[in-house]
């Protein structure tokens, strides 16, 4: 009897670990850059990150009803001015915290194009914490994976990575994307050829 309970346990434990691993599930695919993945644009079409190799990425988890939307306006602004040295700018709206993203991809899009003239790529909406985190996300804040690890704690978090994908500095949700340092970090990124 016991040794039937025994293999119970291990039986289940052996289950959990291979559901943890499934695709979908928050573990990082064997990644090494940002290019590696695939996501939903606003629209529903699949966007490989690898078309944006060669470019400097400013990656963006953001939100419509936070008192950080403002942003919007100075990451458009980085956008414009940028995006001709090779910048882009990828917007990922996420509903993870105070649920400040409660619309759908269609309402999203109509709100940042209407209140913020966003002409920048956005994604469909993801999880960027928690049990239901995108792939993306855990590659962004892995230890494993991330010079620099630890959970995504509000929106309008900017990671900034590099030509080859590979991650160069991350900036916390009130450092305006109008600071010196975001722009220092962006201008430094694209003098890399």
């Amino acid at each position: 009897m016991r040794s039937q309970k025994h293999s119970i346990v291990t039986i289940t434990l052996i289950a959990l670990c291979c559901i943890a691993v499934l695709p979908g599930n928050g573990i990082a695919k064997d990644a090494d850059s940002v290019l590696d993945y695939s996501l939903k644009d606003i629209d529903g079409k699949d966007v490989p990150l690898s078309k944006y190799k060669g470019k400097v990425i400013l990656i963006v988890n953001v939100a419509s009803k936070c008192g950080l939307t403002p942003q919007y306006e100075d990451i458009e602004m980085l956008y414009e001015k940028y995006s001709d040295k090779g910048l882009v700018v990828l917007g990922f709206p996420a509903n993870n915290f105070g649920k400040q993203e409660p619309g759908t991809n269609t309402e999203i899009k109509q709100f940042c194009t209407l209140n913020y003239g966003v002409k920048f790529p956005m994604f469909s909406k993801i999880s960027v914490k928690d049990d239901d985190i995108h792939e993306l996300y855990t590659f962004l804040t892995s230890q494993k994976t991330s010079p620099f690890p630890g959970e995504i704690k509000w929106n309008f978090t900017k990671f900034i990575v590099g030509r080859d994908g590979k991650l160069i500095q991350r900036f916390e949700p009130k450092i305006k994307p109008s600071s010196p340092d975001v722009i220092d970090s962006i201008e430094k990124a694209l003098a890399v050829k």
